[in-house]
């Protein structure tokens, strides 16, 4: 007779199963395309209560279980200004889901809130100086965040369309402020849409970001508000209904640049031009 699975080893296999070609497979990809896991590593999972950063939990804690590289995790959530009942939620979750997380308190919200200007980029800014400072001070040299294909597709829109430059998100970055600190995305390959189907497969509900600003553009009549990176999401989905290999061309395309055919480009904060050698 089969033994029965508990809610999280079936959690867990749905991931390897249901989801091995959406999730699982492109998940292992990026870890191996862009070396983001490494003998000695010790990585800090930033948990934020959303589907993406609790996904990239439970896909770490099944590699280090399978993987031959030899690496540590520890699983940490800074907590901004959650309302009670959105850090209770984050609380059930990794515990039926089985994720040992460290909680830690900030006072970001509080900040953005009075701060003005653009409080997503503020808010992001002063989150990952929080969440390497406490990565740090528990001896890893990672951090490792939930962005998505999807992320890495309208960051790319954004900026050309309100940044006016081709710029792209890269699946690992040296810290600049933390000496001997790196960010890695583990889920740099996998589509939003994928980790949608896969929470609601399960039945797991999570917060968003629980922020102000967020709601504005959830109860907005367009589902857009003021928020850009909305905006793109809605764009990529217009678009797929005439091309529904959109998203994968534009990965593609960070992938293959052709560098000779633009008319300037800026490496290390230099710029360059054609003209240099025409």
């Amino acid at each position: 007779m089969a033994r029965e699975l508990s809610y999280n080893q079936r959690v867990e296999r749905s991931i390897i199963k249901t989801y091995r070609k959406a999730i699982w497979n492109p998940f292992v990809e990026a870890c191996q395309n862009y070396k983001l896991v490494n003998d000695g590593d010790k990585i800090a999972v930033c948990i934020s209560g959303g589907k993406d950063s609790v996904l990239l939990a439970k896909c770490l804690q099944q590699l280090k279980r399978i993987s031959k590289t030899d690496f540590e995790l520890v699983f940490i959530c800074m907590d901004p200004g959650y309302n009670k009942a959105n850090r209770r939620r984050i609380e059930e979750n990794c515990s039926k889901l089985e994720i040992p997380v460290q909680f830690f308190e900030s006072d970001i919200f509080s900040v953005t809130e009075v701060a003005g200007g653009s409080p997503c980029y503020l808010c992001a800014r002063m989150r990952r100086g929080h969440l390497y400072a406490k990565a740090k001070s528990l001896g890893c040299n990672k951090i490792a965040l939930g962005h998505h294909l999807s992320d890495v597709i309208e960051t790319t829109l954004m900026g050309m369309f309100y940044g006016a430059q081709l710029q792209a998100m890269l699946p690992k970055l040296h810290s600049t402020n933390f000496e001997g600190m790196e960010l890695i995305r583990p889920l740099y390959c996998v589509n939003e849409a994928a980790i949608i189907h896969w929470r609601d497969y399960n039945n797991l509900e999570f917060i968003q970001c629980a922020c102000r600003f967020v709601d504005e553009y959830s109860h907005s009549e367009d589902g857009i508000g003021e928020s850009k990176r909305q905006e793109m999401k809605q764009l990529i989905k217009d678009l797929k209904k005439i091309n529904p290999d959109i998203e994968a061309n534009i990965f593609n395309s960070i992938h293959n640049v052709k560098l000779d055919t633009f008319i300037s480009y800026k490496q290390k904060g230099e710029k360059h031009s054609f003209l240099e050698d025409f």
